[in-house]
């Protein structure tokens, strides 16, 4: 079978530079060519590193970064995997779109657009659909993308908990990694040895992307779920890895042993299909009474190829009438660049690439 020729987007971040990552020996694509912007033109991959727990082979490290043309690159690939900032990914994505190019992007520009879905596959893997009523559709192109990194990390539990038990309100508050602010990030003198209770339009971005996430699609758009969602957002001083407290109205009333047996045993289409990125248990559910971590569980996920992209839930208890949890999922693989590749399997398998 040949592998489909694809492109990453912003190879100098830690976004890109975790999709390089994603495709190394890839069953289904091959990375033509590693861009970013003019500054680093010409640069070795391996001179500009900034993933720290994942040896990168030679070919990969010897490979230089290339300026970003859009011309060239949709004449080159039929997929592009977006790492760079939204201000620049909203244009750039855009007239990728309207040359054929297939874009999956870890950025936010389109995330609300009226047919552009935020997709996990696990969750809504029909919204899939959607990419037909975009206007770039007839050329080939279209633009897919993963949801934010704080609001990937909840979607699945989510998803689980409303397919069993129906959800009518979530609190949530967020411990985030310093990751997520891309490189180099918060300043290490606001970062050590403090938490910083404001992450810009953060808390915004997870109210509505979830009631997309998991609500409905027709060919008039998306139809948000009716369930309330709040949230309150910090930055952590851990290098990767969401930590996210839960309080949740059901609408009826399980055991904890049942609310846990939903969470353990969610599977999704990606599981269905074996996608080579997806978890084989996508919710992992750890009993002790000090977990998740990050330290411990941020790169949850089986087989090899998926590791860091099933989350782990913990702490499941219930209390005046509300159930509460910690989920964690790490930030830059099952909500950043793993999201996107992830994405871009299922439409290998659906027939859409």
């Amino acid at each position: 079978m040949s592998k489909i020729s694809v492109a990453v987007l912003g190879a100098t971040g830690p976004i890109g530079q975790r999709f390089v990552q994603m495709l190394e020996d890839h069953p289904y694509f091959d990375v033509e060519g590693l861009y970013a912007s003019e500054r680093s033109e010409g640069r070795r991959f391996g001179d500009v590193i900034k993933i720290r727990d994942h040896e990168f082979s030679e070919e990969t490290v010897e490979t230089k970064i290339r300026t970003m043309d859009i011309d060239k690159i949709s004449k080159n690939v039929r997929v592009v995997f977006s790492g760079i900032p939204s201000d620049l990914a909203g244009p750039t994505e855009s007239e990728l779109a309207k040359k054929g190019v297939a874009v999956f992007t870890n950025a936010g520009a389109h995330r609300m657009d009226k047919h552009v879905p935020i997709l996990i596959p696990e969750i809504n893997p029909d919204h899939s659909e959607s990419i037909r009523q975009q206007e770039t559709y007839g050329s080939g192109g279209y633009i897919v993308t993963n949801a934010n990194c704080s609001s990937t990390g909840i979607a699945m539990p989510l998803c689980a908990m409303e397919n069993e038990f129906g959800l009518e309100q979530v609190f949530v508050s967020t411990y985030q990694a310093l990751s997520g602010a891309g490189y180099p990030g918060v300043p290490s003198l606001d970062a050590v040895g403090n938490v910083v209770p404001f992450i810009d339009k953060e808390e915004e971005k997870m109210e509505i992307e979830l009631a997309k996430i998991l609500g409905g699609y027709s060919k008039a758009g998306f139809e948000p779920a009716d369930i309330m969602v709040m949230a309150n957002c910090a930055r952590v001083p851990v290098v990767d890895g969401h930590l996210e407290s839960l309080t949740l109205k059901l609408g009826s009333s399980p055991s904890l042993d049942e609310l846990s047996s939903a969470l353990s045993g969610f599977r999704g289409e990606a599981q269905s299909l074996k996608l080579p990125s997806a978890p084989d248990v996508p919710i992992v559910v750890r009993a002790e009474k000090d977990r998740p971590q990050p330290v411990y569980d941020a790169l949850a996920g089986s087989p090899k190829r998926a590791k860091g992209m099933a989350c782990t839930a913990g702490r499941i208890r219930e209390s005046k009438g509300y159930y509460k949890m910690f989920v964690l999922s790490h930030n830059t693989l099952r909500g950043g660049a793993g999201g996107s590749v992830l994405n871009a399997e299922l439409f290998k398998a659906r027939g859409l690439l």
